[in-house]
């Protein structure tokens, strides 16, 4: 019920929006030129899922191309920094993820210049915000998070779990996680979430970290299986995985989110246009069905909305990283 009221909520917030957004959109006032989206990172991501198809839809709205430009490098900062540099006209979006918290967590962990200027972007919209589950092999032996937890504790430091590297998005969630769970696991640091779920499909490593779109079609044919979710609440999805908090573990808190910026300096007037437009886009039928058939679930936050989520997720990732410590 919960979620059929969010759902609903979400769809009345989306309708609204649309309606104000479009006559205006169809007069022209905005972006009038071509747009650019800076994707950090390399193509075939988590962005990418929610990306292309938004990327799409606002090319529809607005009568006016949309170009996804993706500028992958120092785990997204490189690109981070280019839309944080970017002619502040509205024209070219970014598109970022928890990386936006832990780049700079890290960065001053180890006392380096900032990889981007966090204070030049501005938050235009939170697009999704998915929990990670933890996952191990279908046949592993543990079927529970507290049988994983037991045998961890038997053998400190040897059971194995791999990430897409230091203070990434399954780093992060996973060092939680054996954090509150008082173990100490082997972090086996991979190219990606990709390969890091290989891993574990081969035997190599234990444990990994993935979104629910991506982990439920190995969970469903038996190759994988969930054990805890880093949420607040259960997922659709896969709703018999139970979150770290309802099993004890409050502090557990985690997303892996994407959400769309611009420059800090543009205008009030054309950052309030950029959120009508992307809550227009959302609305769209035929984007809510693409979306849909890729598992992705809209969590659409604005303006104040998303600076809110962002507060609190900075506090999260940079306690994480404080805990973790240097890696190198």
């Amino acid at each position: 019920m919960v979620e059929l009221s969010r759902r609903a909520a979400l769809g009345s917030a989306l309708g609204s929006a649309l309606l104000a957004t479009g006559p205006a959109a169809a007069q022209g006032e905005f972006p009038g030129r071509p747009v650019t989206i800076i994707v950090p990172f390399p193509p075939g991501g988590a962005t990418d899922f929610i990306a292309r198809p938004l990327g799409a839809a606002l090319q529809r709205l607005w009568g006016q191309s949309v170009v996804l430009q993706n500028r992958a490098g120092a785990g997204g900062a490189i690109g981070m920094q280019a839309g944080a540099t970017a002619r502040p006209d509205g024209l070219t979006g970014l598109i970022a993820h928890v990386a936006y918290s832990s780049i700079p967590a890290s960065d001053a962990l180890f006392g380096r210049p900032p990889g981007f200027d966090r204070a030049a972007l501005a938050p235009v919209a939170l697009l999704t915000a998915d929990p990670l589950m933890l996952v191990v092999k279908g046949d592993a032996p543990w079927r529970t998070w507290q049988d994983f937890l037991e045998d961890a504790k038997r053998r400190p430091g040897e059971v194995a779990y791999g990430s897409s590297g230091p203070y990434s998005a399954l780093h992060l969630p996973i060092e939680m996680l054996a954090h509150a769970g008082g173990v100490r696991l082997n972090h086996v640091p991979y190219a990606g979430g990709g390969p890091a779920l290989t891993a574990v499909l081969s035997n190599t490593i234990a444990a990994t970290a993935a979104v629910p779109s991506v982990a439920a079609p190995f969970i469903r044919d038996g190759q994988l299986r969930a054990l805890v979710n880093t949420g607040a609440r259960r997922v659709a999805l896969l709703p018999e995985v139970p979150t770290a908090m309802e099993l004890g573990f409050h502090e557990v808190e985690f997303y892996l989110w994407v959400g769309l910026f611009t420059q800090a300096a543009v205008p009030a007037e054309i950052q309030r246009r950029l959120r009508e437009g992307v809550a227009a886009a959302l609305a769209d039928a035929d984007t809510q069905r693409q979306l849909a058939s890729t598992g992705t679930v809209l969590d659409l936050r604005l303006g104040e909305a998303f600076q809110g989520f962002l507060a609190a997720d900075r506090q999260r990732v940079e306690a994480a990283v404080q805990r973790i410590g240097r890696v190198e």
